[in-house]
């Protein structure tokens, strides 16, 4: 894939996006640090707003944290040790057996899997981790996941990329060409208020895809019926997300 063909699907809510994604659990950086013998460079592909990079750079000498979208670029974490960059996956700028630990955090599923895993081995060093991961729908509570459930398959379920079954189904389905490493469970838990939520829904492709065809806002369509399984907009409540996660060695 080339950033002419590159299907961009966030960079129009670029400034959503890293305000309102899930930061990941500092236990799932310490599980893979663990498995890495070298610790010079790490690339973080399909970085978007630099998260999971921001974590790793205090891992290791230098992280190269690339996307496709120039946009999620500019709203990106910048750290002394993160070096940004635009190509694609599937094509690098990077040096052949360089890296010690290529990141793919919730993006594997855009990728031309064959093309990227291919350029994974060519920048790969000899024993390298890869790691992959992707987090499930979240839940709150009953009440409120209700409300979610509801936008996610009903209101705005037509407009999601067919690329988001992978996700639904765990990364399970993706052929993953690596000895794999067994993981522990993690999970990601926020203490979110209501707006905070809102500001998630907002986030998602499928959302802005439904408010540029319907011109209208689809949040505002539950927003009453979330209020009333929330309570007062400011309370925090506890938001949880699966992870699933793909680990091998190169």
């Amino acid at each position: 894939m080339t950033l002419a063909n590159f299907k961009d699907l966030f960079s129009k809510q670029s400034k959503e996006y890293a305000a309102s994604r899930p930061s990941y659990p500092l236990s799932l950086f310490e599980f893979l640090i663990r498995l890495v013998e070298h610790k010079a460079v790490a690339w973080d592909c399909a970085t978007g707003n630099g998260q999971a990079a921001s974590v790793l750079g205090e891992y290791f000498g230098d992280v190269i944290a690339s996307d496709a979208s120039i946009k999620q670029i500019e709203n990106a974490r910048a750290r002394p040790n993160v070096h940004f960059a635009v190509f694609s996956a599937e094509k690098s700028a990077l040096r052949d057996e360089s890296v010690d630990l290529i990141t793919i955090a919730q993006a594997l599923h855009w990728f031309h899997h064959d093309d990227f895993f291919g350029e994974a081995k060519r920048v790969a060093r000899k024993g390298a981790i890869i790691a992959a991961w992707t987090y499930g729908p979240h839940s709150i509570n009953p009440e409120v996941d209700k409300v979610s459930q509801l936008f996610y398959n009903d209101i705005v379920g037509p407009f999601w990329p067919p690329e988001v079954r992978y996700v639904e189904n765990r990364y399970e389905d993706i052929p993953f060409p690596f000895p794999n490493i067994k993981a522990p469970d993690f999970k990601i838990e926020l203490q979110w208020d209501m707006n905070s939520l809102m500001g998630y829904f907002y986030s998602w492709s499928s959302t802005q895809k439904y408010m540029e065809k319907n011109n209208s806002d689809p949040v505002r369509r539950i927003y009453r019926d979330l209020k009333t399984a929330w309570g007062q907009e400011q309370l925090k409540r506890t938001v949880t997300w699966p992870l699933y996660l793909k680990v091998g060695r190169l």
